[in-house]
């Protein structure tokens, strides 16, 4: 008798039948989108998603550009709990978005707290969310015009000119139309076109595929023969690629005896996600008060200084597009100037890397390029990458803006004596003409004086002291202006840490990389009581604050004002004038004046400020003195 063996069914069968089975007792979720076309960046999607069963907290959206990205390189990401209905499976958000020159797609995914993987975390060491349990996916989202964004402005060496810079999907032929009259661009200029591969990127993550997207064409042109003070129209694109709205911006008057600028260090931008490091939400509201400042100044010139710490991308390149996205309504009425911080450079291998800097891994493989070239600034200082990349640009320069003389340095790159930026800084200072531009401020990225308990940089600042400082005092540098440290501190007129008479010309010291970065290191401790900060602080440091904002200057021929304006009021808190010496008065050549609203600080103790020819005085002429008080101040 022959048996037979009841036969199974091959694998792949069963595989189909359990998929019909899953199908037909499971609803599918589903992802839709919102419009499936935006006009331009910033404009919002509306996301929904339904049929999600068993809901989790863990439950999350995926942001996707370019749409073949694999599952693990989003560049962002939203948990479904963050929509107020998420636990009935069905819920939406609404995201504004950058045109990053690509389409995006969005994905849902299942995650739960046991796939956790603790060595896939983020810049603070937040867990990144996995990718195992795929749900559902929208349609493709694009933009309907893919025209010139990002622009921005900045002087050029010449009086007469301005630059313009702005990025497009293509380097085909564009152009800048300008006049004075907005409905009469009858001037034009061609841009200089270029851009930077992932190649030319020199660690990760800029150049794998989890930080590098396809940045654009730079497209690059100068205004020339511009009247001087003068309001002028501009727009820029070309018939193929698309037009951008008509922006405006007053051009440089040389003859002017007036100074506006605004300026601060390391602000970065915001993003409406998680990504994979810490964006600066703080960012946008330095911008809205910047904006309403410069919306006020009518026709008169400004420009915009930000030392150091720009977008911090750290390799994340659509973090530049955000960045110069989030500063155009700045950038494009008023030129943009900044100078090189470690956030924008720092890499292992960088050419000049003394054992005793403290020079890391800060620029997220990017080495200098995107800063470089996405930014044209006046000079031509330069420094070969050693990578065979574009060369590190943008490092030292100077310029005058009415009656000021900035002068940008690098404090990546080597400034010791000897040295091409020492040499140019030298010559810079002793050739400053003091009858037309009477003040002198200095700026850079790692400050050289700072009471924060920032110890890494201890070598770098004594080399500072060292090699530079001796430049500033002899040549009677009226303000040194630093970031880095990501808060407000002002210091005496000082020299080697000793408080001097502003008459000996001492420049006074001021930190402000308050504009946006949130981490903060504490003030330097007590050696007993390590999280409590030293009491009273030193005498040569005269204000620290913790809040958020920018400064703002204004000269005149015969005194500087700079005014530390905090985020969440709109409000000056610190307030230091600077005569110019010229003696236009008669009176005192030099006499320095700082004041401080009473009621937005804590008093720290009494201060006879006169002996070091300190006067307090009130910036509102009918306030009542007795409301200001000569102090030392740290505000809480």
């Amino acid at each position: 008798m022959i048996s037979l063996t009841p036969l199974s069914p091959p694998l792949p069968l069963l595989t189909f039948f359990s998929t019909l089975l899953l199908t037909a007792f499971s609803s599918p979720v589903s992802l839709n989108i919102t419009p499936e076309t935006l006009n331009k960046s910033l404009d919002s999607v509306q996301i929904q998603w339904n049929g999600i069963d068993s809901p989790s907290n863990l439950d999350w959206l995926g942001i996707y550009c370019p749409p073949n990205s694999s599952d693990s390189d989003f560049i962002g990401y939203k948990f479904l709990s963050s929509s107020p209905n998420w636990k009935s499976g069905s819920g939406s958000l609404s995201l504004p978005l950058i045109n990053l020159r690509s389409n995006y797609e969005f994905r849902i995914f299942r995650w739960s707290e046991n796939e956790i993987d603790p060595k896939r975390v983020d810049h603070d060491h937040n867990p990144l969310p996995g990718t195992k349990h795929f749900l559902a996916k929208s349609a493709e989202l694009g933009f309907l015009v893919m025209g010139p964004e990002q622009i921005h402005l900045s002087f050029t060496s010449k009086n007469d000119e301005m630059r313009v810079i702005f990025i497009m999907r293509d380097g085909f032929e564009s152009f800048v139309n300008y006049g004075v009259e907005e409905g009469q661009l009858d001037q034009i200029v061609k841009t200089e076109v270029k851009r930077y591969e992932r190649s030319d990127m020199c660690d990760s993550p800029a150049n794998d595929s989890v930080g590098w997207r396809d940045p654009g064409f730079i497209h690059d042109g100068v205004m020339k023969n511009l009247k001087k003070g003068e309001r002028y129209y501009y727009r820029v694109g070309s018939n193929a690629g698309g037009w951008s709205a008509t922006h405006s911006f007053v051009s440089r008057d040389s003859d002017s005896d007036e100074t506006i600028a605004f300026l601060f260090g390391d602000m970065g931008t915001s993003v409406p996600y998680a990504t994979f490091i810490r964006t600066q939400e703080e960012s946008i509201s330095t911008v809205k008060w910047i904006l309403r400042d410069i919306e006020a100044l009518g026709n008169k010139p400004a420009f915009i200084s930000h030392i150091g710490d720009i977008s911090y991308a750290r390799g994340f390149s659509w973090l530049w597009d955000a960045f110069f996205t989030q500063i155009e309504p700045l950038a494009s009425k008023v030129p943009y100037h900044v100078c090189i911080g470690n956030h924008e450079y720092d890499w292992p291998s960088q050419p000049w890397k003394p054992s005793w800097a403290a020079y890391g891994t800060d620029g997220g493989g990017e080495c200098g390029v995107p800063y470089s070239l996405k930014f044209n600034m006046p000079g031509n200082s330069s420094l070969p990458t050693g990578t065979g990349a574009p060369d590190t640009r943008n490092l030292y320069y100077s310029f005058d803006a009415g009656v000021v003389h900035f002068v940008y340095l690098s404090t990546e790159t080597n400034f010791l004596i000897g040295s091409d930026q020492y040499n140019f800084l030298k010559h810079d200072l002793e050739n400053v003409n003091r009858k037309k531009t009477p003040f002198v401020v200095v700026q850079g990225h790692r400050p050289m004086y700072t009471t924060s308990n920032e110890i890494r940089d201890t070598p770098l600042r004594q080399k500072m002291l060292e090699h530079l400082e001796p430049l500033l005092v002899k040549n009677k540098v009226t303000l040194a202006l630093w970031g880095h440290v990501h808060r407000y501190e002002r210091f005496c007129p000082v020299n080697n840490f000793t408080c001097g008479d502003m008459g000996m010309g001492l420049p006074v010291h001021i930190v402000i990389g308050m504009a946006g970065q949130d981490w903060q290191p504490i003030w330097e401790p007590r050696h007993d009581h390590s999280t409590d900060p030293i009491y009273p602080q030193p005498n040569w440091s005269m204000y620290r604050g913790g809040e958020f904002g920018y400064t703002r200057l204004i000269a005149t021929r015969e005194k500087l004002t700079l005014t530390y304006i905090g985020n969440h009021d709109g409000k000056a808190h610190d307030v230091v004038e600077i005569p110019s010496g010229l003696n236009l008065r008669g009176g005192k050549a030099f006499e320095f004046s700082w004041y401080v609203e009473g009621g937005s600080v804590l008093l720290l103790g009494a201060f006879l400020g006169y002996v070091l020819g300190f006067i307090s005085r009130s910036r509102r002429e009918a306030a009542s003195r007795k409301n200001w008080i000569p102090v030392k101040n740290d505000e809480t």
